[in-house]
């Protein structure tokens, strides 16, 4: 058929198209031009510089051939020479472009086939591209579906003008959909794909739940209400922590509801998933309280360094607390964001009459004094001899029992015992090679070192050269033939030191900067001439003092 024919028609196939695929129709007409273009250049030949243009209002098809302008042509299948282009157009100059009218061209069946296709890809572009930047912006949201089909355990979701899918990780356990259920999901991500867009769902995702409570509840909804925090075992249990920006609604009650009409609503959705709603609070000791619900709590013992809790309960709570095969306590852990210990009265009592002996046997030993002023110094809470050493007298003076001698005796021993520790270090140190440039980065000690060296750790090129995990260990996973997966601990260089990573990792990069590897930052830079300064104020003002 020649080009040019049925202009209405093509113009309704456009529009059919448009509104099917819920495209532009300019992007019809676009694929409908190029599929049109190609045919031409076939006809006519790929070396020309052919333009097809569709009228959008008339359906009126224009081929044209494109030349340019020159003084000399070179290719006279793109080119026309000046003169050449005045016979068309007298106003002609060097560099402009003639149009030359074609006429249309007839559609063999092959290249009928080959349009057919460009449009269809190009259609399918535009598709997908429209599905992306629909989607994209709705991430977060919850939207109803029905399910299309199964695959490998995933279900794949008609949401009306694209797919979804939810992955099997992303269901909740032993949840079955069949072809043609409704389903309700969490959009959670989507990405741009070569086979297009793929929206990817979830009925597991933590967020999932808080939208469920952000259509039940319209506290949520208007904002009065805030839910800080949500851990979710899928199918099983979950925790919500909730608090009110208005005084006089109780976020908790708000969010069960009228005879617990709200929250049901929700456990329905989540296939009878037990849901514990607490109080949000800032003090962290007080939301890990709240968290362990409904289990009860005698004392909570905070390592904010280690981000770690200590949590005791009477003997009979431990269960409670602890929750079937440990579900309370884990949760309660990813509610709070802290790594919970769960102890017993009764192990804590022992644990600490323990940590007490081993106090008192220490400072009998190191300070060579008798029981009773060593246990004097264990419930005072001296646990190093560092702490007894470097105190202030007077701290060390006030102990009951102790005065000003005594105390400077005991410092005065604390002192010459560390001294002789390090000797004793250094000495084993400089015997395994250890050169005296790793004792001189900030933070290494003696005993550090000879550490240190045990693990083939000699030179201050080693240090710089070990990771984190060099210094504190790390796990290791392997697996025998007809084994199961057995994890290892491999122990590290400083492991009973007490380092964060944190600290390994400092001393790790004092050691590249004395090797010349990196430069030191500015702030620690800084914070050194600010020591220095204070430093040098302080010798210049003793004079005066004794004075």
């Amino acid at each position: 058929m020649a080009i040019a024919a049925n202009r209405t028609e093509l113009l309704q196939i456009a529009d059919a198209v448009a509104r099917d695929k819920s495209i532009d129709k300019q992007v019809v007409l676009g694929a409908m031009e190029e599929a049109m273009q190609r045919a031409a250049k076939a006809r006519y030949g790929a070396e020309n510089e052919i333009k097809v243009e569709i009228d959008p209002k008339t359906g009126e098809t224009h081929v044209s051939r494109y030349l340019h302008v020159v003084e000399l042509v070179e290719n006279d299948k793109i080119e026309i020479s000046l003169d050449d282009a005045h016979t068309r157009n007298p106003a002609a100059q060097v560099g402009d472009i003639i149009a030359e009218t074609l006429p249309p061209v007839e559609f063999t069946r092959i290249a009928a086939q080959a349009a057919k296709q460009v449009i269809v890809q190009n259609v399918r572009e535009a598709e997908r591209a429209r599905q992306y930047e629909e989607y994209k912006d709705r991430i977060g949201e919850i939207i109803h579906g029905i399910v299309k089909r199964s695959e490998f355990g995933s279900v794949v979701v008609d949401l009306g003008r694209a797919e979804g899918v939810v992955r099997r990780d992303e269901m909740i356990p032993r949840e079955n959909f069949r072809t043609g259920d409704r389903i309700r999901a969490y959009i959670y991500d989507v990405r741009k794909e070569t086979r297009g867009p793929q929206i990817f769902l979830s009925r597991s995702h933590p967020q999932f739940m808080v939208r469920l409570f952000a259509q039940e509840v319209p506290e949520i909804y208007d904002g009065i209400i805030e839910i800080r925090a949500v851990a979710r075992d899928p199918g099983s249990r979950a925790k919500i922590a909730v608090i009110s920006k208005d005084s006089s609604i109780d976020p908790v009650g708000a969010c069960v509801g009228m005879r617990g009409v709200r929250v049901q609503a929700v456990v329905q959705e989540l296939q009878g998933e037990r849901i514990d709603i607490i109080p949000w609070n800032g003090e962290a000791a007080t939301f890990i309280v709240n968290a362990l619900a409904p289990a009860e709590v005698s004392k909570v013992v905070l390592d904010e360094d280690a981000h770690r809790v200590e949590v005791v309960v009477p003997d009979e709570q431990l269960s409670l607390a602890i929750g079937r095969r440990g579900q309370n306590v884990r949760l309660a852990s990813q509610l709070t964001s802290w790594q919970i210990d769960i102890l017993t009265e009764a192990e804590e009592s022992e644990r600490r009459q323990k940590e007490f002996a081993e106090r008192t046997k220490l400072f009998m030993d190191a300070l060579d004094v008798d029981e009773t002023v060593a246990q004097l110094l264990a419930s005072e809470g001296f646990a190093e001899i560092e702490d007894v050493a470097y105190v202030d007298l007077h701290e060390l003076a006030a102990v009951e029992g102790f005065d000003d001698e005594t105390a400077q005796e005991l410092q005065q021993r604390a002192i010459e015992f560390i001294e002789a520790r390090n000797k004793e270090m250094d000495d084993k140190r400089r015997a395994l090679g250890v050169e005296d440039a790793v004792l001189e980065v900030k933070g290494v000690t003696p005993a550090m070192a000879a550490a240190l060296g045990e693990h083939e750790v000699k030179t201050l090129e080693d240090l710089a050269g070990c990771a984190t995990d060099d210094l504190l260990g790390y796990y290791e996973v392997t697996k025998e033939p007809g084994k199961e997966k057995e994890r290892i601990r491999i122990p590290g260089a400083l492991e009973g030191f007490d380092l964060t990573p944190e600290d390994a990792n400092a001393i790790i990069m004092k050691a590249r900067v004395q090797m010349g590897w990196i430069e030191e930052p500015e702030e620690e830079v800084a914070e050194e001439g600010e020591e220095g300064t204070e430093a040098a104020e302080e010798t210049e003002e003793k004079p005066e003092t004794e004075a």
